[in-house]
């Protein structure tokens, strides 16, 4: 019997990824809100490793590439457009008008998410290696800027933070679209420059 699609390790971080996020999605419904909001920081924190772990396997066809863009993407519009969104909903954003505003911020991460592949795709046709900038506020910013709000919700009160869960996903939204350049981390320069530090630390040892 044969399978759809590329079974590898290579995916695997993109799994746990998608797993948090659902299990993110799961403790809002319960109104475990705080444990909702670790997934979505665990989700960032795989899909900030997930390229490298990707590039990692030498040869990789152009077709496991592409599967890799799209499963990312696809991964992406849950855990930091979807989980985001129905965190905040149960948080308090919850009028008409704040509904309206999620789903302003769910578009909009589709979208960011849809002109990443078609610019990635492009992009991997031409050089190999990950790409220095981004264009617009990546969505996995998500991961970041929610969590923050939240411990800042911790301090203010109820009120006050139900104004900022209304403007924030759509100010986020705004930023995912903004056609504007954003220096992309490259973790795996980071990895190396710190394993390079190791081993020379190593050397210098008795």
């Amino acid at each position: 019997m044969r399978w759809i699609g590329f079974y590898n390790y290579t995916v695997i971080l993109t799994y746990v990824s998608l797993i948090s996020g659902m299990l993110g999605l799961k403790a809002a419904y319960d109104g475990r809100v705080g444990l909702g909001i670790l997934c979505l920081v665990l989700s960032g924190v795989c899909d900030m490793f997930d390229g490298v772990v990707a590039r990692s396997k030498k040869g990789r066809t152009a077709d496991e590439k592409n599967f890799g863009i799209q499963l990312d993407s696809l991964c992406g519009v849950v855990c930091f457009g979807v989980v985001p969104a129905v965190l905040l909903y149960f948080s308090g954003v919850d009028t008409a008008l704040g509904v309206a505003v999620l789903i302003f911020y769910v578009l909009c991460a589709v979208i960011r998410l849809a002109f990443f592949n078609v610019l990635e795709i492009k992009r991997q046709a031409c050089e190999d290696g990950c790409a220095k900038y981004y264009r617009g506020l990546p969505v996995t910013a998500s991961a970041i800027i929610f969590p923050f709000f939240y411990l800042v919700g911790l301090l203010v009160s109820y009120e006050a933070m139900r104004v900022i869960y209304h403007v924030l996903p759509f100010v986020t939204g705004l930023l995912f679209i903004t056609d504007f350049r954003v220096r992309k981390l490259n973790v795996a320069k980071w990895l190396h420059k710190l394993k390079k530090k190791e081993e020379t630390k190593d050397e210098c040892l008795p």
